[in-house]
């Protein structure tokens, strides 16, 4: 009997183990089944047909291998979203905007940061995505001096050098024909004496050689001394009399300084004294330059649309214009002013002698009368040099008889409003004479 009770016991406990060691082997296929399940998953696993290779049973753990198996997969999820960032990158370089977001957002679901991880060493199409970025750095930084690039190129080629060829076969006279001389005459006309450097950077579009000729450093420098005169005598700081014009503050001569001023005024009393009108005042200024220090100035209740294109020329037939001239000043703060004394045009106007024939002339005093003005000159938003602040203004009568002279000083209050530039095509649209 006890022997029988030893062998059911020895059976049981054999049967334990078996169990044991069936659950742990059970754990085992369990994992390896779900890491081989997870690695063909995998995006680009599948669709490549590869197999994963059989697991081979190891004396590591099962915990041991899902760690293996996750790596792999991280690693594989990585470079499936490379290669979709850097499809989206050629589908962008290439102009197709909705394939590339396509792609872009396939990517970051697999990786959000795949941005940064990203080296541009490779392409799907096995092309180099970052070879081409390379490159284009180069080309970025061979365009950095379009002038000396262009200067090389025209002196590499044939013998007779020209600066510009017909693109066409033509049987008229091609403007390459002309000797540089005459093409730099022509290009200060096109600059003209309203320097219309507008018009000049349009035209060095055209071809490389215009490019060359729009950039000739006399004719830059022309323009700095109609502007500034004297003080511009030294290049320093600038690197070049071009970009002087481009960055010293100036002010601008194809177009009109404009502002418009509104108040309230209170009307005169009904006859019936019940009600008093109120009056809404709505004036325009007008500030026109031109290159040779002369300056316009009108103040009026008309729309800028009926008086700018009377403002083209200095010989204008407004009666309440006011004509002047005008200076640029540096101060010690880094800020430039202008300033400008202006008057009214006088008209002599001829003496009738029947009106004062029969009774003796008391001649009047005569007087004459100017306001000087002072501006600051500012950038406003994306343009430059487009606003004027008003700092002064004052009225000064100049009596001829005694020779003396009554300053009246105005305040600068709300009603002095700033003036800001407005382009007027028409205002370079002729050439009256040459740079």
């Amino acid at each position: 009997m006890a022997e029988a009770e030893e062998d059911c016991h020895s059976d049981l406990v054999r049967t334990d183990d078996n169990e044991r060691s069936g659950e742990a082997n059970l754990q085992a296929e369990l994992q390896m089944f779900r890491a081989q399940w997870m690695f063909e998953l995998a995006p680009g696993m599948s669709s490549s047909g590869l197999e994963p290779p059989p697991c081979r049973a190891s004396s590591r753990g099962p915990g041991v291998k899902s760690v293996d198996a996750r790596g792999k997969q991280e690693i594989a999820k990585e470079e499936k979203a490379k290669e979709l960032f850097l499809k989206a990158v050629e589908e962008e370089q290439n102009g197709a905007l909705y394939e590339a977001i396509k792609f872009y957002r396939l990517a970051m679901q697999l990786v959000p940061d795949i941005e940064f991880k990203i080296t541009y060493t490779r392409s799907p199409d096995g092309d180099g995505v970052g070879k081409r970025c390379v490159e284009d750095n180069k080309e970025d930084d061979k365009m950095a001096d379009l002038l000396s690039d262009f200067q090389q190129q025209l002196t590499l080629q044939e013998s007779s050098v020209k600066l510009c060829q017909p693109e066409v076969d033509v049987s008229q006279t091609h403007i390459s024909v002309l000797p540089m001389e005459v093409l730099m005459y022509i290009f200060r006309w096109v600059v003209s004496s309203d320097l219309d450097l507008r018009s000049l950077e349009q035209l060095s579009l055209v071809c490389r050689g215009f490019y060359i000729c729009a950039r000739d450093p006399e004719i830059w420098h022309q323009v700095c001394l109609k502007i500034w005169g004297r003080s511009c005598n030294k290049l320093v700081p600038y690197a070049s009399w071009r970009e002087m014009f481009l960055e010293r503050p100036r002010v601008r001569f194809d177009g009109v300084y404009i502002s418009k001023t509104k108040y309230i005024r209170q009307g005169e009393q009904s006859l019936d004294g019940f009600y008093r009108a109120w009056h809404q005042v709505e004036y325009y200024r007008y500030l026109r330059f031109f290159p040779d220090g002369q300056v316009m100035m009108l103040t009026t209740p008309e729309d800028p649309q009926s008086i700018v294109p009377r403002l083209r020329t200095k010989n204008t037939r407004l009666d309440a214009i006011l004509l002047g001239h005008y200076r640029l000043s540096q101060e010690t703060d880094n800020q430039t002013k202008v300033f400008a004394v202006i008057m009214k045009k006088k008209e002599e106007k001829p003496i009738d002698y029947h009106k004062y024939r029969y009774f003796r002339r008391v001649p009047g005093q005569e007087t004459d009368h100017s306001f000087h003005v002072g501006l600051q000159l500012c950038s406003s938003g994306r343009q430059r040099f487009n606003k004027l602040v008003w700092i002064h203004h004052s009225c000064h009568i100049t009596y001829k008889s005694t020779g003396e002279t009554a300053v009246t000083t105005f305040d600068i209050d709300k009603m002095y409003t700033p003036l800001f530039f407005a382009r007027v095509k028409s205002f370079t649209a002729f050439s009256e004479k040459p740079l």
